[in-house]
């Protein structure tokens, strides 16, 4: 793996929160300020593992901070780095980095947007499904959708 430099880990996170509705389950997806498209939170810094990323990312993204149950998908994915920092970040033979993706209940609907993003929203899984760009969303969301449904997580309310 590529070491991490000017401040980037050289992998990146996918945070999918969701909530159980009455409706059903709901996913939340933010759309970028600088890219204009949907996706889950995204991210990662130097020095961090995986799990610890996603957590701080969610709390920065999204204001959901605190003690949280992560749920770790088995969805993996190498995005390209100029999706991710626009260059080639970790030098010329860097071109893929690992996304490692998360699923957290949300507490709440409402949300705290950071500086990256102009609006999120709470989209149905088919919706969610045609609104994200990237395939490896489209991946974590439908794994994340069949784990919840599939166990008690998604019958507490």
């Amino acid at each position: 793996m590529a070491e991490a430099v000017q401040g980037r880990a050289a992998f990146q996170v996918l945070v999918l929160p969701y909530r159980q509705t009455e409706g059903g389950l709901l996913y939340a997806l933010f759309r970028r300020l600088d890219g204009a498209y949907w996706q889950g939170v995204a991210g990662g810094e130097a020095g961090e593992a995986p799990l610890p990323a996603a957590r701080r990312e969610l709390s920065e993204e999204t204001g959901l901070a605190g003690a949280r149950e992560f749920i770790s998908l088995d969805s993996r994915a190498t995005v390209p780095v100029l999706h991710v920092t626009g260059g080639f970040t970790w030098g010329p033979d860097v071109l893929v980095i690992p996304e490692y993706a998360f699923g957290v209940r949300a507490d709440s609907m409402e949300l705290v947007l950071s500086s990256e993003h102009t609006e999120y929203g709470w989209f149905s899984l088919d919706s969610a499904m045609s609104a994200v760009r990237w395939d490896s969303n489209r991946t974590a969301l439908w794994e994340l959708d069949q784990r919840l449904r599939r166990s008690s997580v998604a019958r507490e309310s």
